[in-house]
C-alpha cells in the first residue's frame, strides 16, 4: 500500500548524503612555493621528542625551515648558528654554509623531559 515512502525515503537519505559530503570536505593542503634552488627542512616536535634522531643538508643550499609542534609546547634552538623557532615564530630561511654537526634542543621549558629533547643536525 505505501511501498513508495521506503523508496522515497532512501532517495531523501542518499541526497542528503551527497550534500555533507559535498560541503563538508576539508581544504587541500596548500603546496609550499619554494624559490628555486631552495629546498624545504620541515621539524616536527611532540611529547619531549622531535620527530628524527638527525636531520641531514647540504651545505651550500638555502633551506626554507618550517618548525611545527604536534602535541605540547615546545620550541627549537639550533645551537651555533641563531635559529629559533617557536610556535609565533615557525618558519624561516636559512643557507648553511659550514659543514658540520649542530645541536638541536627544545628552546622552551615544556616539563619533565626538557633536558632530554635533542637531536642533530648533520651538514655535509
Amino acid at each position: 500500500m505505501h511501498k513508495w515512502i521506503m523508496s522515497a525515503l532512501v532517495t531523501i537519505a542518499c541526497a542528503m548524503g551527497v550534500y555533507l559530503l559535498a560541503t563538508g570536505l576539508p581544504e587541500r593542503p596548500k603546496e609550499e612555493k619554494l624559490a628555486e634552488g631552495q629546498e624545504l627542512l620541515k621539524i616536527k616536535a611532540t611529547n619531549f621528542e622531535f620527530d628524527q634522531a638527525e636531520y641531514h643538508v647540504k651545505a651550500g643550499t638555502t633551506y626554507k625551515i618550517k618548525f611545527s609542534n604536534t602535541l605540547g609546547t615546545h620550541g627549537i634552538e639550533f645551537v651555533g648558528l641563531g635559529i629559533d623557532l617557536t610556535k609565533d615564530n615557525p618558519d624561516t630561511e636559512f643557507t648553511f654554509d659550514k659543514p658540520g654537526e649542530y645541536e638541536l634542543h627544545c628552546s622552551i621549558m615544556c616539563g619533565q623531559g626538557h633536558a632530554g629533547m635533542k637531536s642533530k643536525l648533520i651538514v655535509e
